[in-house]
């Protein structure tokens, strides 16, 4: 009889992308754009300048082996903030406080699970919209994951609540700092133009992303063998109670704290440039606080957070692995020639098509360039040109380029804190995928439409640069592609 197929470990899964990208630096032919620096220090490439490396790379076993390790390194900020965030948050459920929030919680939102699931992807979409937030949501998840476990849900709808939020935030973002204004500045096209479509656009596709989670929930809580994750052990690591202590005055101040870190956060990113490192040690703070008004002694706060650690160790590793497949591109010099092979069939597109067809590049593209800027810096100086050659204004290549950067973004194995909110949470990445994937698809249907819709009616017309401007630049990009 043959044997039921099994879905290899995420671990395995992420390797295996490693070894396919290392075969490809054997294969795909190795090239590069030239690069000029913008006035904010960033690389950005020059279109029409691609060429074949005069001397090929070829990367050795070794080399494909000691990626692994410098992976786990360049992934470090990300992989000690996870470290960090889960030892915290340990200590903070040493003190009850956790279990007594979800308990208040269970109160409000028990009989109304649809409420809760709204407003988390709201709020979570609001928050990445406007300041491009993403790995601090990471605290939110076992919170989550505790409170649908109590409402007789899964782990699966607390994850989908967190990057669901995070992922379409990030995807019809009106004016976030780390994407949109990136894009639009690389484009040139005045920052916030635009603007009118993007809000317009944030509610409905919100409602798509509800939807999607809302009837998966539906159907776990009418029966619980629906869950995917009905045989998985809980990632609260048995210490799912049932019986909720009240909120008392002690738990009330260290989510003050809790609240007040956040703010700091959000206050430091937009204000001072602050990221994970920043992050971190304002919950190492909070951590601290927590065990002194919890009344938890030196000792046994310590012992909670190294608890919390290790129950995180297997996430760090994935985390840092994911890193791994772009650290091979990269080295192995095809990453530019993958990004010059997908713009060439644009130009042979009518405007609508080219314009989709540009948002399903940025998709794939995601996958190896991870960092939404990055793949700004990328991609963006080369379909603002090759658009203008073909009647797609460049405020709609920038539209294009962040619906395919964000919406991919809950998806791609490549993404660390996507990696990190799974992991934590104690869902496979092969579960994770099933759940996501038919929401990928209705998003880009819904984005498809709007795109086809943002070119039939002009969409940017009012900010697009004169052709007499960009003459030169045009002449270089149509010689390129004859």
């Amino acid at each position: 009889m043959t044997e039921k197929f099994r879905v290899p470990h995420t671990l395995i899964l992420l390797l295996g992308m490693m070894l396919v990208a290392y075969i490809a630096t054997w294969l795909v032919p190795q090239g590069f754009f030239d690069t000029v620096t913008l006035d904010n220090g960033r690389q950005a490439v020059v279109a029409g300048t691609y060429s074949l490396s005069d001397e090929q790379v070829r990367l050795s076993p070794m080399d494909f082996l000691v990626a692994i390790p410098r992976a786990l390194a360049a992934a470090q900020d990300v992989i000690f903030f996870v470290f960090i965030v889960g030892g915290v948050l340990s200590i903070a459920r040493a003190t009850g406080t956790i279990d007594a929030l979800i308990g208040r919680l269970l109160e409000r939102f028990g009989k109304n699970p649809h409420l809760l699931i709204f407003m988390v992807i709201f709020c979570f979409a609001l928050a990445s919209g406007a300041i491009g937030t993403a790995g601090e949501y990471i605290p939110f998840v076992l919170i989550l994951v505790g409170l649908c476990k109590a409402m007789r849900l899964d782990a699966m709808t607390a994850v989908g609540m967190v990057v669901v939020g995070y992922g379409i935030g990030y995807g019809v973002s009106a004016f976030s700092p780390f994407t949109v204004m990136v894009a639009q500045q690389v484009a040139d096209v005045p920052l916030y133009s635009g603007i009118e479509l993007r809000l317009a656009i944030f509610v409905p596709f919100v409602l798509i992303g509800f939807h999607h989670v809302w009837r998966y929930a539906k159907s776990v809580q009418a029966d619980p063998n629906n869950s995917m994750t009905a045989s998985l052990p809980c990632p609260l690591g048995g210490n799912d109670n049932t019986d909720y202590p009240a909120l008392n005055l002690r738990h009330k101040i260290i989510l003050f704290g809790l609240v007040t870190a956040i703010a700091a956060a959000v206050w430091g990113i937009s204000q001072r440039g602050w990221y994970l490192y920043e992050l971190g040690a304002i919950f190492i703070l909070w951590g601290a606080v927590t065990a002194i008004v919890g009344q938890l002694g030196a000792d046994e706060a310590a012992e909670r957070f190294i608890d919390g650690v290790k129950d995180l160790a297997t996430t760090a590793i994935l985390i840092g692995i994911a890193r791994g497949i772009a650290l091979i591109m990269e080295d192995g010099q095809i990453l530019h020639t993958l990004v010059h092979a997908m713009s060439m069939p644009l130009s042979h597109l009518g405007a609508e098509l080219a314009a989709v067809g540009m948002f399903i590049m940025q998709t794939i593209l995601n996958l190896f360039i991870p960092s939404g800027s990055g793949q700004a810096y990328v991609t963006m100086p080369l379909m603002a040109p090759v658009g203008d050659l073909i009647g797609v204004n460049r405020q709609i290549a920038v539209l294009a380029y962040q619906f395919g950067d964000g919406f991919s973004n809950m998806i791609i194995p490549t993404n660390a804190v996507l990696m990190g909110i799974i992991g934590m949470a104690g869902v496979p990445y092969h579960l994770w995928f099933k759940f996501c994937f038919p929401l990928i698809l209705k998003l880009m249907f819904a984005a498809s439409i709007v795109l086809v819709l943002a070119v039939v009616f002009d969409y940017g017309a009012d900010v697009q640069p004169q052709i007499s401007a960009l003459h030169g630049l045009t002449q270089v990009v149509t010689s390129q592609l004859s």
